[in-house]
């Protein structure tokens, strides 16, 4: 383990990122989207001398649907894989925490396969195996907008049928579903259906920045109530209402308030690298490496700051990937 005089974590896990794929943060023309040195997060920019995880989220806007959504999917699929080879050197594909562990050793990042949108699934159930067998071990059921599943903040419905029967389905195939982007509606919908713990993978507190896209006090407890995991969210509008973001300090505003709600072994890292707008003080993977020595010098014990960092997720990974 690195020794504590040097101020680092031993390991750093973040539940999202947009790297993976092109859209309006990251359109470069560079297939290698992975170690793009004009993205956020490249391969090249991980802090050294540090342990890393990623969730490489294959992000679908929500205009492509039905088999463009699948044809969507399944050339950034392969994009991955390419580049797992590619950089084989430097990047690991995992699908458990020992497979994590060993890429680790290896000294490489370990890089887990995640959906953001459910139109990947193109509204067949049957779909969610064959997701699974490709390797994904997490999915978002939507982005902003209307799916076959549901529908995120921008509308107040919640999940169809269809999005109420594919929840059960993807927990059976061993895909951890997403909740982050939800709406309240939808929320509700899915705890009536939902069996196994889940992930917020980058949502922050409602209280103490109002966006739809955070979590209710009511949602936490809930989460917290059925052992889920909470990731963090760099983008700006998601840390403070007026998007000015000066300091870690407002992030840690939204720590404080999930440690009052009960969520210390919740809590997580989900960066939103790639796919938002980030504050100064959060944009790099440096930056977020430079959380730990933040959080400690807050007044967090170790345990707490390495909770945030990788344990808590550790934890529920080794208890809830399939």
């Amino acid at each position: 383990m690195i020794p504590d005089t040097m101020m680092k974590p031993y390991a750093l896990i973040d539940l999202h990122c947009d790297t993976l794929t092109d859209w309006k943060y990251t359109s470069t023309g560079n297939l290698d989207t992975l170690d793009d040195p004009k993205r956020v997060l490249s391969l090249t920019s991980m802090p050294e001398g540090m342990h890393w995880a990623q969730f490489y989220a294959v992000f679908i806007p929500d205009e492509i649907q039905g088999q463009e959504a699948i044809n969507y999917f399944a050339f950034n699929r392969d994009s991955f894989y390419r580049q797992m080879e590619q950089f084989k050197d430097r990047v690991m594909p995992c699908r458990t925490v020992s497979e994590m562990e060993v890429a680790w050793a290896e000294g490489k990042t370990a890089a887990f396969l995640t959906i953001e949108n459910g139109t990947a699934l193109a509204g067949d159930l049957s779909r969610a195996k064959v997701l699974a067998d490709e390797g994904v071990k997490a999915l978002t059921l939507v982005w902003n907008g209307e799916n076959d599943l549901g529908s995120g903040h921008a509308t107040d419905h919640g999940l169809s049928d269809l999005g109420k029967a594919m929840v059960p389905e993807l927990e059976k195939q061993g895909i951890i579903a997403d909740i982050s982007h939800l709406n309240d509606s939808g929320f509700t919908d899915f705890l009536k259906v939902a069996r196994k713990p889940f992930m917020a993978t980058h949502s922050n507190a409602r209280a103490v920045c109002s966006h739809k896209r955070n979590l209710t006090d009511n949602m936490i407890q809930e989460m917290v109530h059925r052992d889920c995991l909470i990731g963090l969210n760099y983008f700006v509008n998601f840390i403070k209402d007026d998007g000015e973001v000066k300091s870690l300090d407002d992030l840690y505003r939204h720590v404080e308030h999930f440690f009052i709600l009960g969520a210390e072994k919740n809590l997580a890292l989900g960066s939103d690298f790639d796919g938002a707008v980030l504050p100064e003080s959060l944009s790099t993977p440096a930056d977020a490496a430079g959380l730990y020595e933040y959080f400690i010098s807050r007044g967090l014990t170790k345990e707490q700051a390495e909770g945030i960092m990788y344990k808590n997720a550790q934890t529920f990974l080794e208890k809830n990937l399939g």
